[in-house]
């Protein structure tokens, strides 16, 4: 990941070339959000060039009015990101603007990702095969359990686990995925610095350490009521999926199960007892074609090919979940079969297995809908 810029000498110099500097410049003016800066990038190419434009060329763009198009054209000399980058560089967190190439992927394509995200820990390419866990705040003991239980899991099986940090189902997933040694993202409904809720300070430390806590809203910012759904469309944005555990008939959780949806994201939902409150919202789920989450296994089942190949905790391209559950012998044999026509002679040579275990271990992996058998004997990828 680049380090942010470094600062010795206020005032900070501003450096338009630079993506996070103006990226930072524009997140931090009045009205302008993520859905605005989205439709700005698109007309005008980076963010050096909306601050360029004049304010009768950004009134042109819907959503802008005269104020608005002023106040982004003067950005530059009105808006002081010192103190931010300042700040920054002090408690050893990263800005990634949305322009830049390490900004992860799978958020980057949504309909309106985050101009930037702060960073606390690392992003890494194995972060694209990540899960999300919410659920409410006002968990069961079941809840807990599950939600602890899964995600330890999904993290033995090599998926980061993405949450909010926030009481009950969140913190029981980070803690899970943390006890297995695992990676876990936590997304933030307030700025780094205004940790919430205050008493999970320690476990946004402990998660930065074995991941990232990120957060779009400025470093100081405290919590408000409506950056909590801002925050959820994160969670889901990062993630192949998203499970809710336990959630009340109205819940920030189902909230964050229908942004999913919206970016053609898996829905997952964990049953509970019937005469439950917590478990009226997961119920609603199923009965609307969420998948009915019982183990590690229905996960992995339901999540399709990656829409783009990436890499595994031992840096293997992976090109389907199913390939995280596999043993080194399945692993094998998969390595050998080319996306194209593979004949089962050369398998056999490249993996040097018997031809029996070749035989039975393709029979797996078909069964698994990893490969698929053509005409003779020759595979190939699905």
């Amino acid at each position: 990941m680049k380090p942010i810029p470094k600062n010795p000498l206020p005032p900070f110099e501003l450096d338009l070339e630079n993506p996070v500097h103006a990226s930072l410049c524009l997140s931090l003016t009045p009205g302008l959000g993520p859905r605005l800066f989205q439709r700005l990038l698109r007309a005008f190419g980076s963010p050096k060039d909306v601050i360029q434009a004049a304010p009768s060329e950004l009134k042109n763009i819907p959503g802008i009015g005269s104020q608005l198009a002023k106040a982004i054209a003067a950005s530059s000399t009105t808006i002081d990101i010192s103190d931010e980058l300042n700040r920054c560089d002090r408690h050893k967190i990263d800005i990634l603007s949305v322009v830049d190439e390490w900004y992860p992927s799978p958020l980057g394509k949504i309909y309106d990702p985050p101009s930037l995200l702060y960073c606390r820990g690392d992003l890494l390419p194995r972060d694209n095969l990540a899960i999300a866990i919410v659920g409410t705040r006002h968990a069961t003991p079941y809840g807990l359990r599950q939600a602890e239980r899964l995600a330890r899991g999904l993290a033995l099986s090599g998926f980061t686990i993405v949450s909010g940090l926030a009481r009950g189902i969140d913190a029981a997933a980070h803690r899970g995925a943390l006890n297995a040694g695992g990676r876990t993202i936590a997304v933030l409904g307030s700025g780094l610095l205004n940790v919430y809720p205050p008493e999970h300070a320690e476990l946004s430390l402990e998660i930065a350490a074995s991941g990232a806590v990120l957060s779009e809203f400025p470093l100081l910012q405290a919590p408000k009521r409506g950056a909590f759904p801002q925050r959820n469309r994160i969670i889901s944005g990062l993630s192949l999926g998203l499970i809710v555990v336990e959630a009340a008939e109205r819940s920030g959780a189902l909230i964050s199960a229908h942004q999913a949806v919206d970016q053609n994201r898996e829905v997952f939902a964990v049953p509970g007892p019937i005469d439950q409150r917590a478990s009226v919202g997961c119920h609603q789920l199923i009965r609307e074609g969420a998948t009915l989450v019982r183990s590690v296994e229905d996960v992995i089942e339901q999540l399709g090919p990656l829409a783009t190949a990436t890499q595994d905790q031992n840096q293997r391209t992976v090109m389907h979940p199913a390939e995280l559950r596999l043993n080194q012998q399945e692993k094998a044999v998969l390595q050998a079969v080319a996306s194209g026509s593979t004949p089962i002679d050369e398998i056999v040579e490249k993996t040097g297995l018997p031809v029996h275990r070749v035989l039975g271990t393709l029979s797996v992996l078909e069964m698994k809908h990893l490969i698929r058998r053509q005409t003779g004997s020759r595979y190939c990828r699905h």
